[in-house]
């Protein structure tokens, strides 16, 4: 049965307790369904020192997380500061069907192999944000594949096509006459009944996932439990300032890049997302930021090292303290100075299987500066690629290997040549 959340008497030091959690909890949230709901779990939580149970789903689709991902980490870390218990849910049986919002046609299912590789993944890289001893890992697959055929009717009874159309994804599909399977309606179904098996206070997602996430908050009034509080989180803009960030459109920071590689993309972080970056994806704290935003408006801190502190700000929050001031270090050798860094990280190419000459799309991708020849055509059409501080421009241009030659791709690669 629902536990109840009527009003509490409160003690005056309890009260401002309660005020500072939500305030925190406020910070760069989108919308909370309903507030009011929220704090008088908080206000139970002070009065008899019951953690809140918080909720957040990954479908296991993709194994890499970036900044955009880690918005939503950084609000289960404030409340595993605040005292509340982390459950994260990997969607190992939800993960077989894949999360059909905002897609335009069926999602190909994904096989066992693949979900338990990319979930490991996501395990491994979690501990970068959160206190990853102190949380609850859970799998769906624990209360899902035991349900019978009965117990599935019994759950899709709890819900209507019609309010399954009322998805924006689906509803366009519908439309436009492009097929939609069964199976893709029980993913929202699938999620919700999570929230009823793990009995959670709060769910976290993203503004494109608040269909799924009131359906749980729905299916726990329907099996008779105290119904979730919905909190929505913003989808990061990308580097670009315009698309989310996604690694497909290259517009993202992965959290498990080099130090310096983080930092530098940080640095081309738009200056008018600044602020927004430093609010949404950073461990700073509400004074900080506080702190920060005055600066900036009065002119007592220039923008340019905001940005360079946001840089490293990242690079700590992923690497460490001692990789972020050698990545800082780095840049400003590199870029503010205009020189070649002292590291070169050297690349050994063996003499016996090149020609005297090199074409410098191969030599590109030989030293693993970008990860085609596609991309390293374009690299050196773009003139993004220097030999020894000369730009090369044209692809079918021909380099002659030497010892100690430098190869620069972009900003922030570089590889010297070390012939064996």
């Amino acid at each position: 049965m629902a536990e109840s959340t009527e009003n509490l008497l409160l003690t005056e030091e309890q009260q401002k307790e309660v005020e500072r959690q939500m305030a925190i909890l406020r910070r760069g949230t989108v919308e909370i369904i309903p507030e009011d709901e929220l704090r008088k779990k908080l206000e139970r939580f002070v009065v008899t020192g019951r953690p809140l149970k918080i909720k957040l789903g990954l479908d296991p689709s993709a194994p890499d997380i970036h900044v955009g991902h880690t918005v939503v980490l950084q609000k289960l870390r404030q409340f595993q500061e605040l005292g509340h218990t982390i459950q994260l849910l990997i969607g190992d049986f939800t993960g077989r069907i894949g999360d059909p919002t905002g897609k335009s046609e069926t999602r190909k299912q994904l096989s066992e192999e693949q979900i338990k590789a990319n979930a490991q993944s996501y395990v491994e890289q979690f501990d970068k944000v959160l206190d990853a001893s102190k949380v609850e890992l859970v799998y769906n697959s624990e209360w899902l594949s035991p349900m019978t055929f009965a117990d599935v009717v019994e759950l899709a009874a709890k819900t209507t096509v019609a309010r399954m159309l009322e998805r924006d994804d689906f509803e366009k599909r519908y439309n436009n006459g492009q097929p939609i399977s069964i199976h893709e309606f029980f993913y929202p179904l699938m999620q919700g009944y999570d929230s009823v098996a793990l009995q959670c206070d709060v769910e976290l997602g993203g503004t494109d996932q608040k269909f799924n996430l009131l359906m749980g908050r729905n299916l726990q009034k329907e099996y008779g439990l105290e119904q979730q509080v919905v909190m929505m989180m913003p989808l990061l803009e990308g580097l670009d300032g315009v698309q989310k960030m996604s690694k497909s459109l290259g517009n993202y920071i992965g959290i498990n890049e080099a130090p310096n590689e983080i930092y530098g993309k940080a640095m081309s972080v738009p200056d008018e997302l600044m602020l927004r970056y430093y609010e949404l994806a950073t461990d700073l704290s509400i004074e900080q930021l506080e702190e920060l935003r005055k600066g900036l408006a009065d002119g007592s801190i220039h923008p340019r090292d905001a940005k360079m502190n946001l840089a490293k700000t990242f690079v700590r929050m992923f690497h460490g303290e001692q990789a972020a001031e050698e990545a800082e270090n780095y840049f400003k050798t590199v870029f503010q100075q205009r020189a070649l860094p002292t590291d070169l990280p050297e690349v050994q190419l063996a003499k016996a299987d090149y020609p005297e000459q090199v074409n410098i799309v191969n030599l590109i991708f030989d030293l693993k500066l970008a990860e085609s020849k596609g991309e390293a055509r374009r690299m050196v059409q773009q003139g993004a690629v220097k030999v020894d501080e000369q730009k090369v421009a044209d692809i079918q241009a021909e380099i002659a290997l030497s010892e100690g030659m430098v190869v620069q791709v972009g900003k922030r690669k570089f590889a010297k040549v070390r012939l064996v």
